[in-house]
């Protein structure tokens, strides 16, 4: 075979291989790049964190903490917290609204940036869980949080032990997860600790706002607490969901700090304590010693003005208002409405009124020792004290004229 044909076959061959090579490639090159065009985004492109805040010191409302729901959507580029703690100040009659317990709160949506500004204004710690769960189990939640976000749904009557920013949120998890979920243990079965005493640990710094409350507060916060009740609080929230499971596995990862916080401050002096002692001494010294008289009278009036104006209050707070917490409040059968005119009423009668007045101050311990409703704060015992002083004085010195 002449040479020259022999490299011209063997020429022809390669350019042939070469063309194949290049057509192969090409239609790979466009397959790939139909295939990525064609690939959908990653199934699980959400992320749902649970945000615990926790109290501040410098508004009473801020000493319980706070809890929200964080949602980072990658496919978005979006990180929003759904926040059911926020309201609208330039409502009409917000005061009187706020007083009435009938102040609508709102389910917001606004960015997570936003959120945390503000705790890193009023120096209060911030930390989240994320939830471990299934994109389908996210997409649950996600879709009704969206939904109890729109305008006509996210509005709701607040409450603060019963429908609260904490509670809202703790009714999600099982709804949108089946029965399947396992809220994680918080007291133990003996447990009898109530409404009134766990709120009572939170006032430890405003001494003042405590003894106000436990005046106005009824005997539904009295009854001891479930589980589930407790959690109206961001603390014990924070603490089930970290410990919940869902067909047995853990829910949330471990907690994460995004902002450390001021440590608490420490605890004042007991004012409402020296106040009440205060009260006690001068009232029963001035009763019992002659030339104290006009301080005695003075006394006496006074308390019975003021336990009159309380009674009255809770009247208002247990009838004219929506707070359920202000219900059955037996605060008012030592704090008689009646004292108001007894204060300044003449002598005559007045002794069947202080008969029956420390028969209620008497009942009143009994509620308390039975856990109808406690009066657990030592403020309330130089007050009652001092009421049955009055009240002693009031039937002696009406016998005596009487007779």
């Amino acid at each position: 075979m002449d040479k020259k044909f022999f490299f011209f076959l063997i020429a022809l061959f390669a350019g042939f291989v070469n063309y194949c090579t290049a057509q192969v490639g090409d239609t790979t090159g466009k397959t790939a790049a139909v295939s990525a065009a064609a690939l959908p985004l990653p199934e699980d492109h959400i992320r749902i964190s649970f945000v615990t805040c926790g109290p501040g010191f410098e508004e009473i409302y801020q000493v319980f903490g706070h809890t929200a729901v964080r949602i980072i959507d990658s496919s978005k580029q979006t990180d929003l917290v759904y926040n059911y703690g926020t309201f609208n100040g330039f409502e009409e009659n917000f005061e009187l609204q706020f007083m009435r317990g009938k102040l609508l709160y709102y389910l917001s949506v606004y960015p997570f940036n936003a959120f945390i500004e503000e705790y890193v204004e009023q120096k209060r710690s911030v930390s989240e869980r994320e939830l471990l769960i299934t994109a389908a189990e996210k997409k649950e939640i996600k879709s009704f949080l969206e939904w109890n976000a729109l305008p006509e749904n996210r509005g709701y009557k607040y409450d603060f032990f019963f429908d609260n920013c904490a509670t809202r949120i703790r009714d999600i998890f099982p709804e949108a997860l089946g029965k399947n979920f396992k809220y994680g243990p918080l007291l133990p079965a003996s447990s009898r600790i109530t409404f009134r005493n766990i709120i009572n640990q939170y006032f430890y710094t405003t001494l003042w706002e405590r003894f106000g409350i436990n005046i106005l507060l009824g005997s539904r916060i009295d009854r001891v607490m479930t589980d589930k009740d407790i959690m109206f609080l961001p603390d014990y929230l924070e603490k089930s969901i970290g410990a919940s499971a869902l067909n047995g596995l853990n829910v949330t990862d471990q907690a994460q700090r995004l902002l450390p916080g001021n440590p608490p401050p420490t605890a004042p002096v007991d004012g409402p304590f020296l106040l009440t002692c205060g009260i006690a001494i001068l009232t029963i010294a001035g009763l019992s010693v002659k030339k104290l008289k006009l301080l005695g009278n003075v006394m006496s009036k006074t308390l019975l003005f003021i336990t009159g104006l309380l009674g009255c209050l809770i009247l208002v707070m247990w009838f004219g208002t929506d707070h359920q917490g202000c219900g059955n409040n037996f605060n008012v059968l030592w704090a008689l409405p009646t004292n108001i005119y007894i204060a300044f009423a003449k002598p005559k009668g007045k002794e069947r009124y202080a008969i029956v007045a420390m028969g209620l101050i008497f009942i009143t311990v009994v509620l308390h020792i039975t856990g109808v409703q406690q009066l657990i704060l030592k403020e309330f015992s130089p007050l009652l004290l001092a009421l049955l002083y009055i009240y002693g004085t009031i039937y002696k010195q009406s016998t005596i004229k009487t007779n």
